[in-house]
């Protein structure tokens, strides 16, 4: 299994990636953001992206976008194709999009939205907290990228407050305090 960052070499795996997040979404009934092949190719080709990759198969993907001036880093997208799933892969790639994020942009607070229970536990064991949603970045942009998900109608009833996701926040700064 490979691990890498995403770039243009990685196109052909948009269309699959698009497709497996969208038939999750259906399956889990939970929210999952939906992401055309286009806007998962821009992520891969500003290589704020990680995916795996076995035998020339898409196995794993989770991508970065950055919000506030860059002063917030989003991990979304975080998606392991069935074939690959139970071997560990979802935190695999989160640590590797994590690391990712404090190479590329070492003064951001980086979070996550999740309904997933799996995920919420794969973000505890990174260091990642749980926050409410007045944490999160306040730019209107990122919230649009909300449209799409199944919950969308409870956070724009609880004006960006509260929905059904649990917010989580990684401040390298807070984790490097408690390290010490």
């Amino acid at each position: 299994m490979k691990i890498q960052i995403a770039n243009k070499t990685h196109f052909r795996f948009a269309e699959v990636i698009s497709e497996t997040i969208q038939s999750s979404a259906k399956v889990r009934g939970t929210g999952i953001a939906l992401r055309s092949p286009e806007y998962i190719q821009q992520r891969m080709a500003n290589q704020n992206a990680v995916i795996a990759v076995e035998d020339d198969k898409f196995a794993g993907f989770c991508y970065i976008e950055i919000w506030g001036e860059k002063n917030f880093v989003a991990h979304s997208g975080l998606i392991v194709h069935p074939d690959f799933r139970g071997r560990g892969l979802a935190k695999q790639i989160k640590k590797a999009v994590l690391d990712l994020s404090l190479e590329k942009f070492p003064n951001a607070k980086i979070f996550g939205i999740t309904t997933g229970a799996a995920v919420m536990k794969i973000n505890y064991e990174l260091g990642y907290k749980p926050v409410t949603f007045d944490a999160l970045t306040d730019d209107d942009d990122f919230w649009k990228g909300c449209q799409t998900c199944v919950n969308f109608d409870v956070l724009q009833r609880m004006n960006r407050n509260i929905c059904l996701c649990t917010g989580m926040l990684y401040d390298q700064h807070l984790n490097k305090k408690n390290e010490q």
